[in-house]
């Protein structure tokens, strides 16, 4: 098995031809995931306008059968050529480990197949037989570090004609991050909005990034804070009809969390009050948001925050374990948050 590690990627797209057929692009960074399927889907030298040529099936229609998907990878294109066979939301499915294992001891044939899957754990059945087969490309995606953040900015930004001073960077690499496509569709918006000018300036940044992240995932967390559990549910089905993905919620609540327990802590070591705490380590957060932050400071003691701040951990680790449920996971542990607040 080979593996195409990040800044292996765009190298070995410009490989004629691709050195394999076979395909698995999985990793946490479900923006990422879906982003480098479709880079593949588009040098793989199938039209992709072709509805006859190009074969989409979700993960869940291959089931405990791994014989559907051979005879796909089998068959022969109504016009003859090359074929495509895309597979997405994979995730511990045995029919689709079990042909993806058959698949890489069989010869080439004139398909291609590309599976998009979640966060597999090493052993995990899928990533497993991808592991064990020479005839399999693995390509792991993972939330960018700071340089990919600043190559996506410089990317999206020269396409506009456009340049961003320090300051509005800085505000920028932290507001974007954890999700590929949504880095992306946030860079875009804003240098939609400023096209026409040379200078993004931070106050840009903090005008539309700002209010788009509100939009999407920083509604549900505030409301968490707040115990509103009417406020968390509003926006949680924005979220859901914008097709967000609610695991980028429950992150965003645990990274929230973690940085409760910094400043929670600083307060009870300095005895400083909540004030203090947010100018030392709560500089970076929007304007609107701090006095949410500042309140649950006051409400959440030390001990309370770490006891929430593990049970968050938990969640996000089962809903790795089970892509099925992760919705489900995220969600119930959310609402479970939302009350504790309320009570306190």
């Amino acid at each position: 098995m080979a593996e195409v590690k990040s800044h292996e990627f765009d190298g070995f797209l410009k490989r004629k031809p691709l050195p394999v057929r076979l395909f698995l692009v999985y990793g946490p960074d479900r923006g990422l995931v879906s982003e480098r399927a479709a880079a593949l889907a588009a040098v793989s030298g199938v039209d992709l306008n072709d509805a006859f040529s190009v074969v989409k099936l979700d993960a869940g229609e291959v089931g405990s059968q791994p014989g559907r998907l051979i005879d796909e990878m089998n068959a022969i294109g109504l016009f003859g050529g090359d074929r495509l066979v895309w597979v997405r939301n994979a995730g511990s499915e045995k029919g689709l480990s079990d042909a993806l294992d058959i698949l890489s001891k069989m010869p080439a044939g004139p398909s291609t197949l590309i599976i998009e899957a979640g966060d597999l754990k090493k052993g995990a059945g899928l990533r497993k037989a991808a592991e064990s087969g020479s005839a399999v490309v693995a390509i792991p995606c993972y939330a960018d570090d700071g340089r990919a953040l600043q190559a996506l900015i410089d990317q999206e930004l020269a396409a506009e004609g456009l340049r961003i001073s320090p300051a509005a960077r800085s505000r920028l690499v932290e507001t974007i991050g954890g999700d590929r496509l949504a880095s992306r569709n946030e860079v875009r918006k804003l240098a939609l909005y400023c096209r026409g000018r040379e200078l993004i300036e931070e106050q840009d940044v903090e005008e539309i990034v700002g209010d788009a992240s509100a939009i999407s995932t920083d509604d549900a967390i505030d409301a968490i804070l707040k115990g509103d559990k009417d406020g968390f549910l509003h926006a949680i089905q924005k979220i859901v009809s914008s097709k967000t993905p609610v695991f980028l919620v429950l992150q965003g609540c645990l990274r929230q969390f973690q940085l409760l327990e910094l400043m929670r802590a600083e307060m009870d070591e300095k005895r400083a009050p909540a004030v203090q705490a947010m100018a030392t380590l709560g500089r970076h957060l929007h304007f609107r948001r701090k006095p949410i932050v500042e309140n649950a400071l006051k409400t959440w003691t030390g001990p309370a925050i770490r006891r929430e701040t593990q049970r968050l951990q938990a969640a996000i680790l089962q809903s790795r374990q089970r892509p099925a449920l992760e919705d489900t996971i995220a969600m119930q542990t959310m609402l479970a948050t939302v009350l504790q607040s309320a009570r306190r």
